[in-house]
């Protein structure tokens, strides 16, 4: 019975194709609807490579940044302007009443301020700065005495 039903099957597409009136125009029609998805098979085959490398080079570059490049400035008096620059940007910080020394990467905090709050902000954002190893804080208040370090 299967048998039968192949059989029918591959007969009627023989007609389908082999008809005298339309199967020159069927068969033609057939091989350019073949051909067309296989060449759209081939693009997308090729747009997925294209994707993969463009993903893998991606990530090597990923891999090669992996480890940040050295924070430290190359010198004291660059990491000291670094730091002015940063920290002093901020309008509420007073960058008359405070000297600013680095040494060896620590950063030396000097001068007078209003309020405690801001020796702890100041600190705080000098820390912040890349480069920064330490914070020595010498500031004080107008009612302390000057420390020393």
């Amino acid at each position: 019975m299967l048998n039968l039903l192949y059989g029918a099957v591959a007969g009627s597409t023989l007609l389908y194709f082999f008809d005298p009136d339309n199967g020159r125009r069927r068969r033609n029609m057939a091989r350019d609807r073949a051909a067309a998805v296989l060449r759209g098979g081939v693009r997308e085959l090729s747009r997925r490579g294209r994707f993969a490398g463009a993903e893998s080079y991606g990530l090597s570059k990923k891999l090669t940044h992996l480890r940040p490049e050295d924070p430290f400035p190359p010198n004291d008096a660059a990491l000291a302007r670094k730091v002015e620059s940063e920290v002093f940007a901020d309008p509420n910080i007073p960058k008359g009443g405070i000297n600013l020394n680095v040494e060896a990467g620590v950063v030396v905090l000097r001068g007078q301020v209003e309020r405690q709050e801001q020796i702890d902000e100041i600190e705080a954002a000098v820390k912040r700065v890349p480069g920064v190893r330490d914070v020595e804080n010498l500031l004080h208040l107008p009612s302390e005495p000057a420390r020393m370090s």
